[in-house]
């Protein structure tokens, strides 16, 4: 008797209700379903994309775009809180209603439970780094806490933890910086 379970597909996923209120993702065939995001997320999503927009608006180097479907293989559809991916990448990168490449900076917003803080610190940081994404953040909202990512060869290596009210800067957007307390401000 074959105990190995069958790695779920691209095609699978789409098969997956998107009615029902759960986020459904695949990450190298294994299936994690999460809830909708509590208010503290998406306020902490909103700020996010206001401050990275309001740099865009001066500086129209890309585009950033909150929940995208993002297909990194056959085995792998997520739905990252945050991706910004530059023009040039636009035809290579955009697939219908779809993003189908790796981004230049991905931000993942975490969100309490275990489950979901294994899936943002392991799973999805290994499978950004296997697909190359150059960049990957995980924002903390309970620690009030950024954790930069930054490719070095096949990995992703922790570069700094944000904390207080620190300066957050990146590479994948020159220029834009931006305050912890800007990023984690409330009502």
């Amino acid at each position: 008797m074959n105990t190995k379970l069958r790695r779920l597909t691209i095609a699978d996923l789409d098969a997956l209700p998107t009615d029902d209120g759960n986020r459904y993702e695949i990450i190298e065939g294994e299936l994690f379903v999460s809830t909708s995001p509590g208010l503290p997320h998406q306020i902490v999503l909103k700020n996010l994309i206001v401050l990275i927009d309001r740099f865009l608006e001066m500086n129209p180097s890309g585009t950033v775009v909150p929940n995208p479907g993002l297909v990194l293989s056959e085995y792998s559809g997520v739905v990252p809180d945050i991706v910004f991916f530059l023009h040039e990448q636009r035809e290579t990168i955009v697939t219908g209603e779809r993003l189908t490449g790796p981004p230049v900076l991905v931000i993942e917003i975490v969100s309490p439970g275990s489950a979901n803080i294994r899936r943002d610190r392991v799973a999805k940081l290994q499978l950004y780094a296997k697909h190359q994404v150059p960049e990957y953040w995980i924002v903390d909202p309970r620690n009030l806490t950024v954790e930069k990512y930054v490719r070095q060869g096949a990995f992703l290596s922790l570069l700094q933890t944000l904390q207080h009210d620190e300066e957050l800067s990146t590479d994948a957007l020159p220029g834009f910086s931006c305050r912890l307390s800007q990023i984690f401000r409330q009502f």
